[in-house]
């Protein structure tokens, strides 16, 4: 840092220093289920649901179109899924000391513990609010046209079409029957490429998403993007190519003058305050965790579990559903998106980690097409037990096939496993992006199908390798994401990771701390921290070298996560 920098740190207050350095500094964080964006002055981004909903005209002798741009990834639990499923809620049931699964409740003179609709925290909100339908017709209004075989003005008109696009939460309300395909560019923490959802198709809903958040939300217009410049605050998930793309996508396609990267982890910690910490991230489809020491990420400690909020949601539907709690009403979270949002409300009031039966009485609404929606008043069970997913994944029999293989991908990197071509960039090592500048471990965590929270947890601070380091991070475990204000889980989280922890290791204390910023947007605030601390901006990107040559190498970068994207960039380019 300059001598100037340390002398204006020192006399400005933090308030002059957030306005006059975050006003042109645009934060965006992409996730699988929501991007946030905002000014980096903001106090809270925009959050919007990461999907767009396009029309398309029907053709009558064509064949029929899918709802859904993914629909095919959709499926039914296998019999070995469900039984797996059964045998873990039977698990969770036995820790929490409720029924098993086929087991009746016994009989008492008191009624189990129920949950008043006004018991809950004001944050979580109240989940009996309806739902309506997208309105996806607009007005268009004729103007004044002259006849001129009469010679005479014909009055103005207006006439309702379809809208083009329809983005955000209103484009999961949009009804199945209508002439739309929803597409979601981003699933389990990677872009949502498959055989019917090209990579070029991708890219241009993320474009169009992001340009109408910039657009509609910040005000601010194309052509004066280049007064602005872009923070990137992306997931550990996220793989070289996809990096890139994220990166030719703000500064060649939405325009920002420069742009930099940083990890959704390191920047949580930022946001927190914290220069060492054990990261868990929580989201909506998978759950990453990384450790950070004195202010940097370790890469040999990241782990991807490829679960998350949406899975509890799921698996809430099918224990009400399975206990016979549920009304008779067609829901189906996968191929209504409407029906994920009111469960995913549903989870987010009632869901919670206790011992004990815990139930519920709440309000549920049916949403089929064509019909006015009903309500339906209902008693929820075993409301504790979606939640504990979390360590006992196997109650998340996944609905869905893994995406198939991408072809599409022929350049020299494997986007899939994180590594990228030794010969282009000159070296051997096989690392990927963020593996650039902290020594590299035997091995590198990977995601992990059946591992749960705690093991996971666990598995990354013991691969540290220093006892020293390894009592700081048990005792400095950060929970950030939607799921990590799910009442309970914090005290659940020190209890199992305690209880995961190996006998013959020297550790027996773990702390969760509290977050001093909300949980689902503090990698978001983070980013904005770091962006205006950034005095010397060595790292950032100009838009004129990304799109000509890749990336100008100057000298004493500060954040050396640049490096291997020059490398890369420059590989891209030049092919």
């Amino acid at each position: 840092m300059t001598t100037y920098a340390q002398d204006y740190l020192k006399t400005v207050v933090p308030s002059q220093l957030i306005s006059e350095r975050g006003s042109n500094l645009v934060v965006i964080n992409p996730g699988s289920a929501n991007v946030r964006v905002g000014f980096a002055h903001q106090q809270v981004p925009f959050s919007v649901r990461h999907c767009i909903a396009r029309y398309f005209k029907p053709q009558i002798d064509g064949p029929k179109h899918s709802f859904l741009q993914d629909e095919m990834l959709n499926c039914e639990a296998s019999p070995n899924q469900n039984l797996e499923r059964e045998r873990a809620y039977d698990i969770i049931a036995s820790l929490l000391k409720i029924p098993f699964l086929d087991e009746e409740a016994p009989s008492s003179s008191l009624p189990p513990k129920m949950g008043r609709l006004d018991s809950f925290a004001p944050q979580q909100g109240r989940s009996d609010s309806v739902y309506t339908w997208t309105n996806v017709k607009e007005k268009v209004f004729k103007p004044l046209q002259a006849d001129e075989s009469t010679s005479t003005t014909l009055p103005s008109s207006e006439e309702h079409k379809y809208r083009g696009v329809i983005f955000g939460e209103d484009a999961l309300k949009v009804s199945p029957s209508e002439p739309y395909c929803l597409r979601r560019p981003i699933r389990r923490g990677h872009f949502n490429i498959s055989q019917n959802y090209s990579f070029q198709q991708v890219c241009e809903d993320i474009i169009a998403i992001w340009n109408w958040i910039l657009t509609e939300k910040l005000n601010i217009h194309l052509k004066d993007r280049s007064l602005y410049s872009a923070i990137l605050v992306l997931p550990e998930s996220f793989d070289n190519r996809e990096i890139k793309e994220m990166l030719s996508i703000v500064l060649r396609d939405l325009r920002f003058s420069t742009a930099v990267v940083h990890q959704e982890g390191l920047a949580a910690a930022f946001g927190n305050g914290l220069s060492t910490a054990c990261v868990v991230n929580i989201g909506a489809q998978i759950t990453s965790v990384i450790c950070i020491e004195d202010g940097v990420a370790i890469p040999a400690t990241t782990l991807t579990l490829p679960f998350g909020g949406e899975d509890i949601t799921r698996c809430f539907l099918w224990a009400q559903r399975r206990r016979q709690t549920w009304p008779s009403i067609l829901t189906d979270p996968l191929r209504k998106p409407i029906d994920l949002l009111m469960l995913n409300k549903l989870r987010e009031t009632y869901c919670q980690i206790r011992e004990g039966a815990f139930d519920s009485v709440a309000v549920v609404h049916s949403y089929e097409q064509d019909k006015p929606v009903s309500t339906h008043k209902t008693k929820l069970s075993a409301l504790n037990v979606p939640p504990m997913g979390l360590f006992y994944p196997k109650i998340f029999a996944h609905e869905e096939y893994p995406p198939p293989p991408r072809s599409w991908f022929n350049d020299s990197e494997d986007m899939l496993e994180d590594t990228w071509n030794m010969e282009c960039a000159g070296t051997n090592t096989g690392l990927g992006i963020w593996d650039s500048y902290y020594p590299v471990y035997p091995t590198r965590l990977k995601k992990y199908d059946n591992v749960g929270l705690a093991e996971a947890i666990v598995s990354s601070i013991l691969s540290t390798g220093r006892i020293d380091l390894q009592r700081k991070l048990f005792c400095s475990i950060q929970l950030i994401g939607g799921v990590a204000s799910t009442i309970g889980l914090v005290a659940a989280v020190e209890d199992r990771v305690l209880h995961a922890i190996p006998s013959n290791e020297a550790i027996d204390t773990v702390e969760v701390l509290q977050s001093r910023s909300e949980p689902s947007y503090v990698s978001w605030k983070g980013g904005a921290i770091i962006g205006i601390l950034d005095f010397g901006r060595e790292a950032w990107i100009h838009r004129e070298d990304w799109i000509k040559n890749g990336i100008h190498v100057g000298s004493g970068r500060k954040y050396k996560d640049s490096y291997f994207l020059q490398s890369q960039a420059m590989c891209y380019y030049n092919a």
